[in-house]
Protein backbone atom coordinates (compact mmCIF):
# COMPACT_ATOMS: atom_id res chain seq x y z
CA UNK A 1 0.00 0.00 0.00
CA UNK A 2 2.82 2.19 0.91
CA UNK A 3 4.83 1.61 -2.41
CA UNK A 4 0.87 2.62 -4.10
CA UNK A 5 0.95 5.72 -2.82
CA UNK A 6 5.00 6.66 -3.62
CA UNK A 7 4.23 5.39 -7.23
CA UNK A 8 0.94 7.77 -7.39
CA UNK A 9 1.98 11.24 -5.69
CA UNK A 10 5.34 10.19 -7.71
CA UNK A 11 3.39 9.84 -10.71
CA UNK A 12 0.96 12.90 -10.09
CA UNK A 13 4.07 15.16 -9.41
CA UNK A 14 5.89 14.67 -12.73
CA UNK A 15 2.17 15.61 -14.39
CA UNK A 16 2.17 18.32 -12.71
CA UNK A 17 5.66 19.59 -13.44
CA UNK A 18 5.73 18.49 -16.81
CA UNK A 19 2.02 20.02 -18.32
CA UNK A 20 3.57 23.83 -18.25
CA UNK A 21 5.95 22.25 -20.48
CA UNK A 22 3.79 21.04 -23.07
CA UNK A 23 2.52 24.84 -23.81
CA UNK A 24 6.64 25.44 -24.73
CA UNK A 25 7.17 23.65 -27.85
CA UNK A 26 3.02 24.87 -29.05
CA UNK A 27 4.77 28.55 -28.42
CA UNK A 28 7.81 27.95 -30.80
CA UNK A 29 6.42 26.64 -33.80
CA UNK A 30 3.81 29.67 -33.75
CA UNK A 31 7.21 31.83 -33.70
CA UNK A 32 9.14 29.76 -36.29
CA UNK A 33 9.69 31.98 -40.01
CA UNK A 34 7.32 30.28 -42.55
CA UNK A 35 9.21 28.29 -45.12
CA UNK A 36 8.67 30.42 -48.71
CA UNK A 37 9.83 28.05 -51.47
CA UNK A 38 7.87 24.92 -52.82
CA UNK A 39 11.09 23.57 -53.39
CA UNK A 40 14.09 21.49 -51.28
CA UNK A 41 16.38 23.93 -49.44
CA UNK A 42 19.21 21.54 -49.99
CA UNK A 43 18.20 19.40 -53.61
CA UNK A 44 15.95 22.30 -55.49
CA UNK A 45 13.68 19.49 -56.01
CA UNK A 46 9.99 19.63 -55.84
CA UNK A 47 8.80 18.97 -52.35
CA UNK A 48 6.21 16.61 -52.95
CA UNK A 49 8.11 15.15 -55.62
CA UNK A 50 9.85 12.06 -52.86
CA UNK A 51 6.69 12.04 -50.74
CA UNK A 52 5.81 13.64 -47.73
CA UNK A 53 8.50 16.36 -47.07
CA UNK A 54 10.32 16.85 -43.79
CA UNK A 55 9.54 19.53 -41.86
CA UNK A 56 11.11 20.89 -38.83
CA UNK A 57 12.43 24.11 -37.22
CA UNK A 58 16.50 25.98 -37.17
CA UNK A 59 17.11 28.81 -35.24
CA UNK A 60 13.10 30.17 -35.50
CA UNK A 61 13.17 29.11 -39.42
CA UNK A 62 10.92 26.23 -40.46
CA UNK A 63 12.52 24.42 -43.11
CA UNK A 64 11.37 21.57 -45.45
CA UNK A 65 13.52 19.18 -47.55
CA UNK A 66 12.13 16.73 -49.81
CA UNK A 67 13.21 14.23 -47.80
CA UNK A 68 14.91 12.94 -44.55
CA UNK A 69 18.01 11.70 -45.80
CA UNK A 70 18.99 15.98 -47.10
CA UNK A 71 19.07 16.39 -43.28
CA UNK A 72 22.05 15.02 -43.31
CA UNK A 73 23.78 17.68 -45.81
CA UNK A 74 21.91 20.27 -43.95
CA UNK A 75 23.74 19.50 -40.79
CA UNK A 76 26.71 19.56 -42.16
CA UNK A 77 26.23 23.51 -43.16
CA UNK A 78 23.13 25.28 -42.26
CA UNK A 79 24.47 28.57 -42.57
CA UNK A 80 24.99 27.75 -45.89
CA UNK A 81 21.33 26.89 -46.64
CA UNK A 82 19.79 29.65 -44.44
CA UNK A 83 21.98 32.17 -46.33
CA UNK A 84 20.61 30.50 -49.31
CA UNK A 85 16.52 30.95 -48.11
CA UNK A 86 17.24 34.29 -47.32
CA UNK A 87 18.78 35.51 -50.40
CA UNK A 88 15.81 33.57 -52.71
CA UNK A 89 12.68 35.31 -53.67
CA UNK A 90 9.44 34.66 -52.73
CA UNK A 91 8.01 30.89 -54.44
CA UNK A 92 4.47 32.43 -56.45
Amino acid sequence: MKLLKTLTCSFLALAFLAAPLTGFSAEEKKKAKPYKLDTCLVSDEKLDSMGKPYVFTYKDQEIKLCCKGCLKAFNKEPEKFLKKLAETPKAK
